[in-house]
């Protein structure tokens, strides 16, 4: 499935907002204007499908600290809404359109809940088209869902208010295949690099198609690459485009994987991954994201450049669009260095993230939803 649409009401510093989604989308603003909020969000729609939900706003500090806070019209109720649209492609070409929105709100006196406690108060996945068909319908604690026969039945699934239907209501096929599509997502918010990351550390000799959210298999996936796929042409180059003449040593794992660099002007001298630098390590696990043996429906990466010399730009933005031609990729980012470079990589152009009228918006989004220049 291809994610093709977002809408985002009265999330932090985003008021209404409405915007495409492309194979490759980069998201580029200075601090302070919102565009994180952007990816968080979308993280957010991914909890909803994993069962998360509640559990990550109470991470970001719990409903009252996720909601807009900017003016409201008079007796306006604060609707926090997130809402995305999907593309399904099957065998035979596109295959049919689906919505998914969910809107929290504070517990009510009859909630099993916690004050503070995020509630699902209405949430809708919903087959589009010509007639737009709700395959799942919540309102409160009463959860419709359309069964094998095409009718319209009451759900037999009894969830918490603060449980997401997405989640929670199973045996449903077009439910269950929008569920694993979101679910399947990866987000990198940026690798630790400190003495003690995982990234740091031999991983477990198991295959590993794909990079796990904290990099803890990286030496695994470059293991699988090298060893498994027997491929590692791609990660070849990108590392002698990052670092000339620069070679990445990766044994034949036993118990555990490991890598190592060696670098052109020390030939003789193996760099371990807990002597590497910082940024050398971080650009080695954005490698492992983008260049994995297999890549998820959906990579979105979170100001990837930090820790980055500027001078490894390019060769991340080519990494990312050989990703982008595999899967669809998501990048926020503050470096106008990257996002020109994707640009010169890609020819797709980079939207600005700014404010307007107090909110997080896009330059060049019209208030229909689409960009002028598209």
């Amino acid at each position: 499935m291809v994610l093709t649409d977002v809408h985002l009401a009265n999330y932090r510093s985003i008021r209404s907002i409405s915007f495409p989604v492309r194979q490759l989308s980069v998201l580029v603003g200075a601090n302070g204007v919102g565009k994180t909020n952007l990816y968080r969000a979308l993280e957010l729609v991914r909890a909803a499908a994993t069962g998360d939900f509640a559990q990550e706003i109470a991470r970001e500090g719990g409903l009252a600290s996720v909601m807009w806070a900017g003016e409201r019209r008079t007796h306006e109720p604060p609707r926090l809404t997130l809402r995305v649209s999907m593309d399904s492609i099957d065998g035979e070409g596109d295959g049919p359109p689906f919505s998914y929105e969910i809107e929290p709100g504070f517990p009510s006196k009859v909630d099993a809940a916690f004050d503070l406690e995020a509630m699902v108060k209405r949430e809708a996945l919903t087959l589009t088209g010509r007639r737009p068909v709700a395959l799942l319908e919540r309102k409160g604690p009463a959860i419709w869902v359309r069964n094998h026969q095409g009718a319209r039945i009451q759900a037999d699934d009894v969830l918490l208010s603060s449980e997401t239907a997405l989640a929670g209501v199973r045996g449903y096929p077009e439910i269950d295949r929008v569920r694993e599509a979101i679910t399947a997502w990866r987000f990198y918010h940026g690798f630790r690099t400190d003495a003690e990351s995982p990234l740091r550390q031999p991983a477990r000799a198991v295959t590993a198609p794909m990079l796990d959210t904290n990099g803890a298999n990286l030496a695994a996936v470059f293991a699988t690459l090298r060893h498994i796929r027997q491929d590692s042409i791609d990660l070849d180059r990108a590392i002698d485009h990052a670092f000339p003449g620069a070679q990445l040593d990766v044994p034949m794992p036993e118990r555990f994987a490991s890598f190592a660099m060696r670098f052109a002007d020390m030939p003789k001298r193996t760099f371990a991954a807990n002597e590497l630098s910082d940024g050398t390590l971080q650009f080695l696990a954005l490698m492992g994201a983008l260049l994995a043996y297999r890549l998820p429906p959906l990579i979105a990466l979170n100001e990837p450049e930090t820790s980055l010399h500027p001078d490894m730009l390019p060769a991340l933005a080519r990494i990312i669009a050989r990703a982008a031609e595999r899967t669809q990729v998501w990048i926020v980012t503050h470096s106008t260095v990257l996002a020109q470079a994707l640009a010169d990589e890609t020819g797709i152009l980079p939207r600005q993230v700014i404010r307007q009228n107090g909110g997080t918006w896009l330059e060049g989004l019209s208030p229909l939803g689409q960009f002028v220049d598209d």
